[in-house]
């Protein structure tokens, strides 16, 4: 008997850890969720206030609009790409999507058939690991070296005749690191010597700490050979639930991107497509200090590890929305994190979401996005009182 593709795959991990909530009383202590990397709070009120008027004034905004997305946005990311990068970009390299999630699903598919393999940075995100097993593509797990880095040379001995990409995520999630841009580009050299793609997830590219370019790989002649770049406008504007995200690749690529996209969902969000491009018009200053706002949560979650650390926790990465913790305790991870929810009225995901079968049984990520500085105190406090409460 053959089972349906969803059946290949585990559960949205979110929605299972909300599901640990039900029937929690949080009156004493209420809960703390740093469990999804996603705004909570709408655009703001300037951008809300021109998506009022664009439903309004805007007919083609409730109407299908091109498969690889609104013209304008694909030639502001090419522009502003070009100058961020130091790159040259057109926008016939840029597709918009239904959100960075759907760039990724279209990248796979045309990249692979059934029984083809992806090596996969572990953690990894889960969502990219669900889509592969869905598709009938091996992940192929490419342990880190120290802080959360891949290596190369290690990915290099992955390789087979079915390997079709290698993906990774930078800033990461869950791991919040930052990937040097030597080891980007030496994951973009080892693709290209050997035929295959180089998938770099660029979601969180606007709270990177670094200041410039996070890699050279646009620089490079040819790039659109080996690269296909993905990025979200959610975390950015705060459109989450508009949905509109961007593949940067070869025009050649896109072709076969626009197939996939017009048999899942025609076209991209039009209010969102138009609210991503007023934002990236008029919200370079608001975004700017966004990102400030997340480097000092960042700077919090360093300032309080020492404490945490003292009763034998470790912080593993940090950065973009997330802290990737090491916990002391003789349970797995996911046992954890419901216990944590119960006795510490605190939601955060286990590293066994994050990690092929049997892993991640020591880690748990936190997503401190909608945290603030004394929210990230709190939390803290939580923790070294009920890691004392475990002694």
């Amino acid at each position: 008997m053959h089972l349906p593709r969803t059946a290949a795959t585990f559960s949205p991990p979110v929605m299972e850890a909300r599901r640990w909530l039900d029937g929690v009383d949080f009156s004493d202590l209420p809960l703390i969720n740093v469990s999804q990397a996603a705004p909570v709070d709408p655009p703001p009120l300037a951008m809300r206030q021109a998506m009022a008027q664009m439903i309004v004034e805007d007919d083609e905004t409730h109407l299908y609009g091109p498969v690889l997305g609104l013209p304008a946005l694909r030639a502001q990311v090419a522009q502003d790409w070009s100058q961020a990068y130091g790159g040259e970009i057109s926008s016939e390299n840029v597709a918009i999507t239904s959100g960075c999630n759907q760039a990724f699903t279209a990248a796979i598919s045309t990249l692979c058939a059934e029984g083809d393999e992806v090596i996969v940075p572990v953690p990894y995100y889960f969502n990219h690991r669900m889509w592969l097993d869905m598709a009938g593509v091996l992940s192929v797990p490419l342990p880190p070296s120290d802080g959360l880095i891949p290596n190369a040379n290690d990915a290099a001995s992955l390789i087979t005749d079915r390997t079709r990409a290698i993906v990774l995520v930078t800033p990461n999630n869950p791991g919040g690191v930052e990937y040097p841009a030597a080891t980007v580009e030496e994951f973009a050299a080892l693709a290209r010597a050997r035929g295959i793609a180089l998938i770099v997830d660029e979601t969180y590219r606007d709270f990177d700490s670094r200041v410039g370019a996070p890699h050279k790989l646009f620089q490079y002649p040819q790039w659109d050979d080996t690269l296909i770049q993905l990025y979200s406008f959610s975390k950015a504007y705060r459109l989450t639930g508009h949905r509109v995200g961007a593949m940067v690749a070869s025009p050649q690529r896109l072709k076969e991107v626009e197939k996939f996209l017009d048999t899942v969902t025609i076209c991209p969000n039009q209010l969102g497509q138009r609210a991503a491009l007023w934002g990236m018009q008029n919200l370079s200053d608001w975004l700017a200090g966004e990102r400030l706002e997340i480097l000092d949560r960042r700077a919090a979650i360093e300032e309080q590890i020492p404490r945490l650390a003292a009763t034998g926790w470790i912080l593993e990465g940090c950065g973009a929305y997330f802290a990737y913790l090491k916990h002391p305790f003789d349970i797995p991870s996911d046992a954890l994190a419901q216990k944590l929810v119960r006795e510490a009225g605190v939601l955060t995901l286990p590293g066994t979401m994050f990690m092929p079968d049997g892993g991640g049984t020591q880690h748990l990520r936190v997503a401190f996005a909608n945290v603030d500085r004394a929210g990230i105190t709190e939390l803290f406090d939580r923790l070294v009182a009920f890691t004392s409460q475990q002694a």
